[in-house]
């Protein structure tokens, strides 16, 4: 009798240890397809802000035809990088996107300051270290 008890609380105690085992295991792949979700959300919206940062340029090329594409250029990738920045909490990526939000701060500024072909380098050269970070 107390060697059937001792196998039944054997048994429990398996199916406790396989229990606990299940839970980490599925706590350890939602927790890691939540870092994958994030960096693919990062590298879709990096994406998006260099199709932006094309336009921009494109834009500052053609100012004199339209002023107002270069606004919305600089509008577009500031709306991405927000995205990005309430996403995310890796350092990396926090520095990538204060440094392209400042630049597309200073050739906005430039702009208004009347310089109708504004440096956009300081903007490409931040976007692509932006997609380097974002890239897993």
């Amino acid at each position: 009798m107390a060697a059937s008890r001792r196998r039944g609380h054997r048994g429990r105690s398996t199916a406790l240890a396989a229990v606990a085992a299940t839970t980490a295991l599925t706590a350890a792949l939602l927790t890691g397809c939540d870092a994958v979700n994030k960096a693919l959300d990062c590298v879709q919206t990096a994406d998006s802000i260099a199709d932006s940062v094309t336009d921009l340029q494109q834009a500052v090329e053609n100012a004199a035809n339209d002023p107002t594409q270069a606004d919305a250029s600089l509008d577009s990738i500031q709306s991405n990088l927000r995205k990005i920045g309430d996403k995310t909490d890796d350092a990396d990526v926090n520095k990538a996107v204060d440094d392209l939000d400042k630049a597309v701060d200073n050739v906005r500024t430039a702009i208004r300051n009347g310089d109708s072909t504004p440096d956009v380098t300081p903007v490409t050269d931040a976007a692509g270290e932006l997609t380097k970070v974002c890239t897993p």
